[in-house]
């Protein structure tokens, strides 16, 4: 697939993740907004977009085209989600900013290590959203297994790498400590995503 494919779906992935994080910021029901945010998720494997977290679980056995791939949607990602966000910012929403920057402090307050964990757990919850959607025959129950990984993840505060970088972007709450914490939370999900993997390459 050509390099401006790949980035192209990337970005698209991060824009409609970063839509989902603002529907999931607007509902005051946290539950309901779980439930919604698995829009964003249900576009990325609808439509075929490269969402890093999605990707990420079928880095090994290993391939260098396949890391570069990688690579390539984790800017794409960047790109798109930092284009909703800071794009947002102008809209007058001052609330849901607000609520970015409370999200955000209340994330980078969790120790290195609880924040490895929680994005180990996400990594784990998104490989299981997406090969779920991949190998159920069924159409309900691919849209089902999203909804659920989704809603799981959230409601359990797990640390998903892309979604957190809409409110980073939104609240432009960036510092040293919150780069350090977006690479903890981009190695977490690789960790999970491709130890539930691993461990299904080996029952096969």
């Amino acid at each position: 697939m050509g390099h401006e494919r790949v980035m192209l779906k990337a970005i698209m992935a991060g824009v409609f993740i970063g839509l989902a994080g603002l529907i999931y910021l607007s509902v005051a029901d946290k539950v309901l907004g779980a439930i919604l945010f698995s829009f964003g998720l249900l576009m990325v494997v609808a439509k075929g977009y490269y969402l890093y977290t999605g990707k990420v679980g079928y880095l090994l056995p290993y391939s260098k085209g396949y890391l570069a791939i990688l690579l390539k949607t984790i800017l794409g990602n960047i790109i798109g989600i930092g284009a909703v966000g800071i794009l947002f910012r102008f809209s007058g929403q001052d609330q849901l900013i607000t609520q970015a920057i409370d999200l955000v402090s209340h994330k980078l307050s969790n120790a290195w290590y609880e924040t490895l964990i929680l994005s180990i757990f996400c990594g784990m919850m998104m490989y299981v959203g997406v090969q779920g959607y991949r190998a159920m025959k069924l159409d309900g129950m691919k849209i089902l297994i999203v909804i659920l990984a989704v809603t799981i993840f959230i409601l359990a505060k797990f640390e998903h790498s892309i979604a957190n970088l809409l409110y980073l972007f939104l609240g432009w709450a960036w510092s040293i400590q919150a780069i350090f914490y977006v690479v903890l939370w981009i190695v977490g999900n690789a960790i999970g995503a491709v130890i539930l993997n691993l461990a299904e390459q080996k029952m096969v």
